[in-house]
C-alpha cells in the first residue's frame, strides 16, 4: 500500500492470488461436492457470495477473501482470475447428472 492508503497494483496482484489459491472448505461448495479440497474461491458464484454478504461473512481470513472476491465480481473484475483458471485447466465445473437414454425395443 501506498502513503495514501490505497492499494498498489502489487498489492492488488496478492489479493487475486490469495483468492485463487483459497478453496470453501464448507456448504454447497464444500469438499463433499467439490472433492478433494472444494471449489476455488475465485469459481463460487457472486449471488453465494452476495447471500453471505447479506448473513455474514464467515470470521477470519476466510471471510476477508470472500468479501473481497465480491467486490472484484461485482465490479465485473471476474477477468483478472482468468490466468489461474488457465494455469489450472478451466473453470471449475461440476460433474453433470448422466444422461440414460432408454429405448424400447422396437
Amino acid at each position: 500500500m501506498n502513503d495514501s492508503g490505497i492499494p498498489d497494483a502489487e498489492d492488488l496482484r496478492k489479493l487475486v492470488e490469495e483468492i485463487a489459491q483459497a478453496h470453501i472448505p464448507f456448504g454447497m461448495y464444500g469438499p463433499a461436492k467439490y472433492p478433494p479440497k472444494g471449489c476455488p474461491l475465485m469459481d463460487v458464484p457472486q449471488e453465494y457470495l452476495a447471500w453471505f454478504q447479506a448473513k455474514g461473512f464467515p470470521k477470519g481470513k476466510l471471510g476477508r477473501l470472500m468479501e473481497q472476491c465480491l467486490l472484484l465480481k461485482g465490479n465485473g473484475l471476474d477477468n483478472l482470475f482468468d490466468p489461474f483458471r488457465k494455469a489450472n485447466g478451466g473453470r471449475t465445473k461440476k460433474n453433470g447428472r448422466r444422461r440414460v437414454w432408454d429405448f424400447e425395443n422396437e
